[in-house]
């Protein structure tokens, strides 16, 4: 017979583990949220969640691993609603790149966290915008990589090469995070022009 303690006992402590990391997350975007990321720091995380510093670095070394994080999470959600977005169109890349620019531009006008990043009341409140904007990881490069692959799993663009499809992605996350961060006039507006430019991409890239 065999000891169930000794298998169970890793599973366990990894449970426990995730359990924390998730305790940490949620108690640095709630403050983010309510009082800006300059509020922030590794003493009150530590004392809001209930364990020593010395546990709390051992999950996240610094501010700025913990600000990673909690914005990749913050991704993830959008990137399943630019995934549901272009499955509502499954034969035009087009329209179901703009309907994902939409979704990406209204939701992300009512996002708490982004709100309160971008809304930062003093210069210790800014230091979060950095890994939004300018960081390859975890906002930009992810974004495309994942939409990229979206696209290709949804509309196939056999005549597009990997590179190419790569490309266009780019420029028009890019473009899109642009309007996202520093909006100019409505939404509806942005996403017309966006539309343009999505339009002229892929009817050059495909041909016609």
């Amino acid at each position: 017979m065999y000891d169930r303690g000794v298998v169970d006992a890793p599973n366990f402590q990894t449970e426990m583990r995730q359990l924390l990391r998730e305790r940490i997350i949620d108690a640095g975007r709630r403050i983010v949220v309510t009082e800006g990321w300059g509020a922030v720091n590794m003493s009150r995380l530590a004392k809001e969640v209930g364990v020593s510093r010395p546990v709390l670095y051992k999950e996240f070394g610094n501010k700025h691993e913990l600000a990673e994080v909690v914005i990749q999470q913050e991704v993830d959600g959008f990137l399943v609603g630019i995934a549901e977005s272009l499955a509502a169109h499954p034969t035009d890349v087009a329209a179901g790149f703009t309907a994902a620019v939409e979704y990406t531009l209204r939701t992300g006008a009512d996002n708490t966290l982004l709100k309160a990043v971008l809304a930062g009341r003093s210069a210790t409140d800014t230091a979060l915008l950095p890994v939004l904007m300018t960081e390859t990881e975890p906002v930009l490069g992810r974004a495309i990589v994942a939409v990229s692959a979206a696209i290709r799993a949804q509309y196939g663009l056999a005549g597009v090469a990997d590179d190419e499809l790569t490309s266009i992605t780019e420029v028009l996350v890019r473009l899109a995070l642009s309007h996202l961060f520093q909006p100019t006039g409505p939404v509806d507006r942005a996403v017309e022009q966006i539309r343009r430019v999505i339009v002229g991409a892929f009817g050059a890239a495909l041909g016609s």
